[in-house]
Order: structure tokens, then sequence, then C-alpha cells
């Protein structure tokens, strides 16, 4: 397998976010079609807690990913300072 550049691991984390921003979007719009009833209370309940659990698991991977990206730029920085 064939390490990701650090641009390549950026515009992964972006993606991340977006696709985050665009879970909560489109929970809230989906809250707000609810009807005022129990049962639609019930269900833009349901709808919160998953966006809520999906963008924190997408949250978790896009650190995973800044992290792996901080790795190689410190590894490609020992490597130049042991080059010079």
């Amino acid at each position: 397998m064939l390490t990701p550049t650090t641009a390549e691991l950026l515009n992964a984390i972006e993606v991340l976010n977006k696709l985050g921003e665009r879970i909560h979007t489109d929970a809230t719009h989906s809250v707000m079609q609810m009807p005022e009833s129990s049962l639609g209370e019930h269900y833009a309940g349901r709808i919160g807690v998953n966006a809520i659990e999906q963008t924190s698991r997408i949250q978790i991977v896009a650190e995973q990913v800044k992290n792996w990206r901080d790795e190689l730029l410190q590894q490609r920085r020992q490597n130049v300072s042991q080059s010079v």
C-alpha cells in the first residue's frame, strides 16, 4: 500500500468534516419536517441521536487521519534533517 501524501490526507480530513456538516444539516431539516406529535417528537429525537452518533464517529476518524498526517510530516522533517 502506498502512503498517501499529506495533501491527500488533508483532503480526506476536509471531506470528513463536510460529511459531518451534511449529516447535521440533513438531520436538522428532517427534524423540522416532523409533525408536532408524540410520534413526531420521538422520531425527531432518534434522528438527533443518530446524527450525533454519526458525527462523533466521523470526528474520531478525522482526528486519526490528522494524527497520521502529523506523523508523516514529522517523519519527513526528520528525513530532511538527517540528509542535510
